[in-house]
């Protein structure tokens, strides 16, 4: 099993939980800030690692109108700020010219699902030398992943993670096969799964995204139940007023019942699996 460091952060599949969360997109300095200390304050009561996660632009908004973000350069002035609190940063990217302008302030380069295949992006990001972080595509099986892994492998770049998002279930619609994050597990990396993009219902409300978030939770502690490396969760103080995954954004003020109830889950499986670590 692959131990992936990030600065003093040891990240594996058989090592205590981590949290990748944050706003879905980055819509001010100020809002970002405070998501991102009460998420590290959280992480801190739970003796977990924090990373802040938050898009400075989404490009693959369902309609043209949709709010993108704030673009690449506040982006990166809003990231600085947080690293400045010791917090790690990741964001994802649409294009190699994205990869070569933002990476420098990134830890963990985000490779979005709908690009996961893209050859010339991976291999970008694998050529950074920093941790890539690959959303298995909804179209894509997890065994698919393989020859994914193999593209930023074939750059010498062995810091990989894998995310699980969902798969296409029919129409607008996602389902999360458990098979398929044991099946990841065996390629030897961090799997990380993503709790609240796997409640989508992907162009179900016309010209916008439809979710169910009220499963987030449940389908969370299945997924921390198979032993996995981490979870990400897009989160927000008020997901109504979310400019960006509004059904599907977790809310803020339930983020400690949510981490006290994933971190002593993972104890408990890690510990029967025989696993020795810190709690």
């Amino acid at each position: 099993m692959k131990t992936i460091k990030l600065n003093n952060i040891e990240i594996s599949n058989d090592k205590k939980l981590i949290l990748i969360a944050g706003p879905c997109v980055l819509e001010n300095e100020e809002d970002s800030l405070y998501i991102a200390k009460i998420c590290k304050s959280l992480c801190e009561k739970y003796n977990i690692d924090y990373i802040f996660k938050g898009s400075f632009d989404k490009a693959n908004r369902t309609s043209i109108a949709s709010f993108r973000g704030v673009g690449i350069e506040k982006g990166q002035k809003i990231f600085e700020k947080i690293k400045a609190l010791g917090i790690p940063v990741t964001s994802d990217v649409h294009s190699t010219e994205d990869v070569k302008k933002i990476a420098p302030v990134l830890d963990i380069i985000q490779i979005p699902a709908f690009l996961s295949r893209q050859t010339d992006i991976l291999v970008e990001a694998a050529k950074t030398g920093k941790i890539v972080n690959v959303k298995k595509g909804q179209f894509l099986a997890p065994n698919d992943m393989g020859n994914i892994i193999k593209k930023i492998e074939n750059y010498n770049n062995y810091n990989i993670f894998l995310t699980e998002r969902g798969s296409c279930f029919g129409y607008n619609n996602l389902v999360v096969d458990m098979k398929g994050i044991a099946k990841m597990k065996k390629f030897g990396y961090p799997v990380i799964y993503d709790a609240t993009h796997s409640m989508q219902l992907p162009g179900n409300d016309g010209n916008i995204t439809g979710g169910e978030r009220e499963f987030t939770m449940d389908v969370a502690r299945a997924a921390v139940a198979t032993g996995i490396a981490g979870i990400f969760m897009e989160v927000h103080p008020e997901p109504e007023k979310s400019l960006s995954d509004k059904t599907t954004i977790y809310p803020l003020k339930k983020l400690d019942e949510c981490l006290y109830v994933l971190t002593n889950l993972d104890i408990l499986i890690k510990k029967l699996q025989g696993v020795k670590r810190e709690n």
